[in-house]
């Protein structure tokens, strides 16, 4: 009955360390942060025109100045429609904003990223890589424009290479290709295992890797079941050309 009793005053206290020694390596994290940010503070500013800007899905944030306290007027989150697109080119102009950074989040900074260009600010495509290489960073979508504008003001960022304007439609169509060509690829099987469910032999009779020309080229050594018409293996060949 006696160890019954301390069971609970026990499970208390190994409650109550494990709770302290997560505060002190909570404490201790942060500590080390600050260090980090202060080193990176401490470093002399090589572009005073600058802009951080963190990508996300439905709104950016922007910022274009730090102080200590929260000021409203250096870091806001716009909409990321075209509306809000030219609210933030507004905002940046209300400051003397000449370059500007942002991270490659997806495919969400092409539009913002075009339009920056075309209204002549220097634009910096930061690979994620970057930003997180320097330690001290922080967790939250504000705080991460906020540091990739301190990155950027003293010159720590490098951006990602970008294509002119007229190798940026090539290089898509070359992906798109490359991207169809796999997707055929990969229904091949698909095409394979319906033929033999209806007893197509064909790559009994000829084994290649042009499935395509196979059906066309040979289509006359086949032999079809009876539920399986010509005409309608012509129409699966015209299909495939």
């Amino acid at each position: 009955m006696a160890n019954r009793k301390h069971q609970p005053a026990t499970a208390a206290r190994q409650t109550k360390a494990h709770a302290q020694r997560q505060a002190k390596a909570h404490a201790k994290v942060e500590a080390r942060r600050q260090q980090d940010i202060d080193r990176v503070n401490a470093l002399p500013i090589t572009h005073r025109h600058a802009a951080g800007i963190d990508i996300g899905g439905s709104s950016h944030w922007v910022c274009v100045g730090f102080t200590q306290d929260e000021n409203p007027q250096l870091i806001r989150a716009l909409p990321g429609h075209t509306a809000g697109l030219q609210q933030i080119v507004a905002f940046l102009r209300e400051h003397p904003v000449s370059t500007v950074a942002m991270e490659a989040t997806g495919i969400y900074w092409v539009p913002l990223y075009e339009l920056l260009q075309s209204e002549g600010f220097e634009v910096l495509l930061v690979d994620p890589s970057y930003t997180k290489q320097v330690q001290g960073r922080p967790t939250t979508d504000k705080r991460d424009a906020q540091w990739i504008y301190r990155l950027h003001a003293v010159g720590l960022l490098a951006g990602a290479f970008r294509p002119d304007d007229k190798t940026c439609p090539l290089r898509s169509y070359l992906r798109q290709r490359a991207k169809l060509i796999r997707y055929g690829g990969q229904h091949v099987p698909h095409m394979h295992k319906a033929l033999e469910q209806r007893n197509l032999k064909l790559m009994t009779v000829r084994s290649d890797h042009d499935f395509p020309n196979s059906l066309r080229n040979n289509s006359s050594a086949l032999t079809f079941p009876s539920s399986v018409k010509r005409t309608d293996f012509a129409l699966l060949t015209g299909l495939l050309m």
